[in-house]
Parts: C-alpha cells; structure tokens; sequence
C-alpha cells in the first residue's frame, strides 16, 4: 500500500514539474527560455530583447546542442529568421 502510494506521489510531482513553466513561463513576446538538460540536472536559460535576438541568431547558425534546443523556443518567441515580433 505504502508502495502504491509513493508511485502515485512521486508519477504526480514528475506531471506537474514536467508541464510546469517555472517562474519565467513560456517563451514569447521576444522572450526565450531554453531548458539546457545536463548531468547535474540542467537549467534555464532565459533572454529577452537584444539578448535574446542574438542568442536566436546564433541557434539558427550554428549546430550545438543548444542551438537545436533554442531554435523551437525562438520560433514560440518571433525571433526565427523571416518571423516578426508579436508587438
């Protein structure tokens, strides 16, 4: 029973931070937030404005692990190449 109930505990708190923006929510608005994976866990990466054009300037250059990460993200955000900003 204890069992049952931690699996049901533990397949919840993997839900909710799996879908979970965190604080810095979406990407959008010119804004990008890139979750990095890494063997202590990963972080986020979070830009807007002129830092965030540049960092999607890059992901769309080059071919690292990160620019693959970020390219979808900078889409969500209207900062892929040929796009334009929401406002």
């Amino acid at each position: 029973m204890v069992g049952a109930v931690l699996v049901v505990l533990l397949g919840g708190v993997s839900a909710w931070a799996a879908s979970d923006p965190g604080s810095y929510g979406r990407s959008r608005d010119g804004c990008v937030n890139v979750v990095m994976p890494s063997s202590t866990g990963g972080g986020i990466m979070h830009e807007c404005g002129a830092s965030a054009r540049a960092m999607c300037r890059s992901a769309f250059s080059e071919h690292t692990q990160l620019a693959l990460l970020a390219r979808p993200q900078c889409r969500l955000a209207g900062l892929a190449p040929g796009s334009h900003p929401s406002h």
